[in-house]
């Protein structure tokens, strides 16, 4: 495995990479000022666009939502991909080489090739969706059609059509200069007598994309009776493909479910169509697999599912296979922290089929009516009862208290106790008894209920997100960690030093911007970070005199004042200069250094600003020193002259000092 990567190597592809680049993939920018674009928000609804970049200094921030950060932490959020992995997409989208310590670099020969199974999957993607509009496609055409997707939802999912013949898809590949061996690691060709031949043939065809939105496997439906091969037909395991670790749709689903907390699972492509176009667009489907373990940590990452608003909701058929489906689902709910759910049609019909026999609504009404994942596994165990004879109601009840005795939340037991006590129709004393010996012989190694497996109930994990930054939250508090982390093995960890503690950073109080001084303060941290080489030299001293009101205030002001030591005192805005004051902050304020790196400065011109920021520095000492004056006068006047001449005559010199300071000041 790879060692991390190196830290000059990450701050050399944070400062070669355009941020405005990046983020025109996702938003719509219009320029905002001198240096400046804004547009509508990626991370919150809005009307009115509220973010900003600014290139120059390889910053973002929202002013609505308070989202802060540079462009890994942009497409860490927009992606949820791991910091490592953000870090080497940028550096391969520049043509950068990066170098690993602890472990060295990963073997260059299968990152390029790694590289070239991508490329081969994009061009035969694209091969696949040209031909769905062909006379050839008529089958497939109608299957969709039937089935109520239309040209554009076909384009939307990639879908395309697979030719019927052996060997259209190799040609066409071969013809893109990809060599045998290449093509035989893509998954896309079988291996006969004869040679290579395409495995997908008269078939219609769905691109199976990771996180990020790459094609990494196809699923194929078949169309014609005479095609002797499976109903569906997925890609092998693959260096690329791991249908363990694939989620259907999750590059359409990302952002709706962290931004819902909710991800709807269910059975397949069609189904997954279905559920994004009648409104559920959190919906994705397992390939081919039971919904395992893997699936889970993919699905973590974008619930975060430490918190308890966080729903898993599968939807299975009616039928006994769907059941014994929900069942399996049962044993991995307690990896979740969030709560579960299931949602069967009672009719038996999956949600395209729903879809179009009840519209829209139908589909969404499916979710919105679901059953707790308990509950349902416990009426299912009923079943299997004759609950109408008192042995039969015993016997249940001796299979349900194992799965009550499971339910993470200890609040919940009673109540499941008492929901069970009624089905059955058994004292409710006498079933929390039954769930207290099932608990304690699962704390004993003893059997756990039917289908969780001979070692009892699974272990709930801490469910804590890894999905690295973290930015300020709200106009009044900053929360660690900032979108600027940048250890990639503790993603909590600053950019300045990498920090393997375990402890969650403290969050930071921001002091209310509308307050003057707070105000004033700010203006003159916003300043000296976005136009340092616009204050002049006589006023980088009284700057480095002043102090701070705000502690967090301060900490940016002490930051700012070691960057000036680190470049010397012809420094200029930019990445580099931002990047040296980040190195001198704790973590938990690199959200708010983003913030105050992109907030509009009210100038025009360059003479305008070095007025402004003048003006600003002069306001801000003055503040400083008019305030330590009042301090010393208080204490002048609590003093006994009699009694403590020397102190009394200190202080008188000291204030005579500060207004010789101020008159300096003003006649600069």
């Amino acid at each position: 495995m790879a060692g991390l990567i190196k830290r000059e190597d990450i701050d050399e592809v944070r400062a070669r990479t355009d941020i405005r680049e990046v983020v025109e993939q996702y938003v719509t920018l219009k320029p905002a000022g001198i240096g400046s674009y804004k547009g509508l928000c990626p991370f919150h609804d809005e009307r009115s666009p509220s973010f900003h970049v600014r290139p120059q200094m390889g910053t973002y921030h929202c002013f609505g939502c308070d989202e802060s950060g540079d462009v890994i932490a942009f497409l860490m959020e927009m992606d949820h991909t791991p910091f490592t992995e953000t870090v080497e997409r940028l550096a391969a989208r520049i043509g950068y080489e990066l170098h690993y310590e602890q472990g060295g670099a990963p073997n260059r020969e299968e990152v390029g090739r790694r590289q070239r199974l991508l490329d081969a999957h994009k061009v035969a993607a694209e091969f696949f969706q040209r031909n769905l509009y062909t006379r050839q496609a008529a089958a497939a055409q109608k299957f969709l059609g039937e089935r109520g997707f239309d040209q554009d939802a076909a384009r939307t999912y990639g879908v395309g059509y697979a030719p019927q013949g052996w060997s259209h898809l190799l040609n066409h590949l071969r013809n893109q200069g990809f060599t045998e061996q290449e093509l035989k690691l893509t998954g896309m060709f079988s291996e006969g007598n004869r040679g290579l031949y395409d495995r997908f043939r008269g078939r219609l065809i769905w691109p199976i994309r990771a996180v990020a939105g790459e094609v990494i496997g196809f699923g194929a439906r078949k169309l014609y009776e005479d095609d002797q091969g499976p109903k569906y037909l997925n890609t092998p395991e693959t260096q690329l493909y791991k249908k363990s670790q694939v989620l259907y749709g999750i590059d359409l689903a990302k952002r709706p479910i962290a931004k819902t907390k909710q991800v709807v699972v269910v059975e397949g492509y069609t189904d997954v169509m279905a559920c994004h176009l009648a409104g559920v667009a959190t919906a994705v489907a397992t390939c081919g697999t039971a919904f395992g373990p893997e699936h889970i940590k993919i699905v973590r990452r974008f619930l975060s599912d430490d918190s308890a608003g966080g729903e898993v909701v599968f939807t299975f058929d009616g039928d006994a296979a769907g059941q014994k489906a929900a069942l399996r689902a049962f044993q991995e709910d307690q990896r979740f922290v969030a709560q579960t759910y299931v949602a069967v049609e009672p009719n038996g019909m999956d949600p395209c089929d729903l879809r179009l026999a009840r519209g829209d609504v139908a589909v969404r009404d499916l979710v919105e009516t679901r059953t707790p994942l308990f509950e349902f596994a416990l009426r299912a165990t009923i079943k299997e009862y004759d609950v109408n004879s008192l042995e039969g109601r015993l016997r249940a009840m001796r299979a349900c208290a194992p799965i009550v005795a499971q339910i993470r939340d200890p609040s919940l037991r009673p109540a499941y106790a008492r929901e069970l006590s009624g089905w059955l129709g058994i004292e409710t004393d006498e079933v929390m008894r039954a769930v207290s010996a099932a608990a304690k012989s699962a704390q004993r190694g003893g059997s756990g209920p039917a289908g969780s497996g001979p070692s009892g109930p699974v272990a709930s994990s801490s469910g804590r997100s890894n999905s690295g930054y973290d930015g300020a939250r709200g106009p009044q508090q900053a929360q660690g960690p900032s979108r600027g982390g940048q250890d990639q093995r503790a993603p909590r960890a600053t950019s300045g030093a990498r920090d393997d503690s375990p402890e969650e950073p403290r969050s930071v109080e921001l002091p209310d911007p509308r307050e003057p001084v707070s105000r004033m303060e700010r203006e003159a941290l916003e300043v000296v970070l976005q136009v340092p080489d616009l204050v002049p030299l006589p006023y980088w001293a009284h700057f480095d005199s002043a102090g701070m009101t705000y502690r967090v205030h301060q900490v940016m002001h002490d930051a700012v004042v070691g960057a000036r030591a680190d470049l010397g005192e012809g420094v200029q805005g930019g990445r580099v200069w931002l990047e040296s004051v980040r190195n001198h902050l704790p973590e938990p304020l690199h959200g708010y250094l983003a913030q105050l790196s992109v907030t509009p400065l009210p100038a025009a011109t360059e003479q305008q600003m070095r007025n402004y920021a003048v003006g600003v520095i002069t306001s801000l000492v003055e503040m400083h020193i008019n305030r330590e004056k009042s301090d010393k006068l208080a204490h002048l006047n609590r003093l006994n002259a009699q009694r403590e001449p020397d102190l009394y005559q200190q202080l008188n010199r000291e204030l005579l000092d500060l207004e010789l300071q101020r008159r300096s000041l003003m006649g600069v």
